[in-house]
């Protein structure tokens, strides 16, 4: 639609609007008088009620949709307002006349009109900040709408152009000469003559003060007599092939070296034990007998 037409539909509304507020100007001038407004209140009530329509109608045209129906819904319910009072004043007479009477012969439905009358001022209040403060807050969509392009198939959206290749600003280097590389020949591993050395030990480090008293052990140092008793007593029962130096370590509680010592003993024991006294006589006795001869 062309802008010419647009303006003169634009005017033709606004001519409409003024002629209706003008109409139903006395109307609600009158049943402000009879509600108890002085004479300013009562002047300015017509703009009050019929304002906030002209206010909501220009809210629905520029709204988006959610807010649109919020703003008709409002204009709806004044134009309403607006035309039931119109209608009482229509019905009673002595509303012409703007003196105190009452708006419907029906208590209940004069209560009901009063309320209806003095809750106008307030709506629009709230209503009229709320369209003000919505209207203040609205973007107006730039370009194409969202839903279009998401209602749209694969096919009708437009395919993004591919960026114009840009000339580069550097030469590429001119390619070196390629010679064949000579060949080298692979020569025998070398054996090392040199003597393997052997692995350093790693030198036990040296005590670096006396061990403090809670660290020690609270069994006293045994002499190696006193190991070997013990010994004796661990492996009196023991046959001559368990009586090895682990089982001698484990039973004795001591150090390996000690307990292979240990073991020495108890078997030199049992041997001299095993051994007859005779025997001993008589290879004591034959290098005498030698001599004799």
């Amino acid at each position: 639609m062309k802008r010419g037409p647009k303006i003169l539909l634009v005017l033709g509304l606004l001519a409409v609007v003024g002629m209706a507020f003008r109409v139903s100007w006395n109307a609600l001038r009158d049943v402000a008088h009879v509600i108890g407004a002085d004479p300013v209140a009562a002047t300015v009530y017509p703009l009050v009620v019929d304002g906030l329509m002209a206010l909501a109608l220009v809210a629905a045209l520029v709204l988006p949709e959610g807010d649109r129906r919020f703003a008709l819904r409002i204009l709806a319910g004044y134009t309403v307002a607006s035309l039931v009072l119109n209608y009482v004043h229509g019905l009673v007479p002595g509303l012409h006349n703007a003196g105190r009477v009452r708006l419907a012969d029906w208590s209940p439905a004069n209560w009901a009109l009063v309320l209806l009358a003095t809750s106008l001022p307030v709506g629009s209040i709230f209503y009229g900040s709320d369209l003000v403060a919505k209207v203040l807050h609205h973007r107006p969509a730039t370009g194409e709408a969202p839903q279009t392009v998401t209602n749209r198939s694969v096919p009708d959206l437009p395919a993004p152009a591919d960026p114009a290749p840009e000339p580069s600003v550097y030469a590429p280097p001119p390619p070196a000469p390629t010679e064949a590389a000579p060949v080298v020949p692979l020569a025998a591993p070398v054996a090392d003559s040199r003597p393997t050395v052997a692995a350093r030990a790693v030198r036990p480090r040296k005590p670096t003060g006396k061990l403090p008293a809670a660290a020690r052990s609270p069994r006293p140092v045994r002499t190696p007599d006193q190991l070997l008793t013990e010994a004796r007593e661990a492996t009196a029962g023991w046959p001559d092939r368990e009586l090895t130096a682990d089982r001698i370590r484990v039973a004795v509680r001591t150090s390996a070296e000690r307990a292979r010592t240990l073991r020495d003993a108890l078997k030199a024991e049992r041997v001299a034990a095993t051994t007859p006294a005779g025997l001993h006589l008589v290879t004591e006795a034959a290098p005498d007998a030698a001599a004799v001869e």
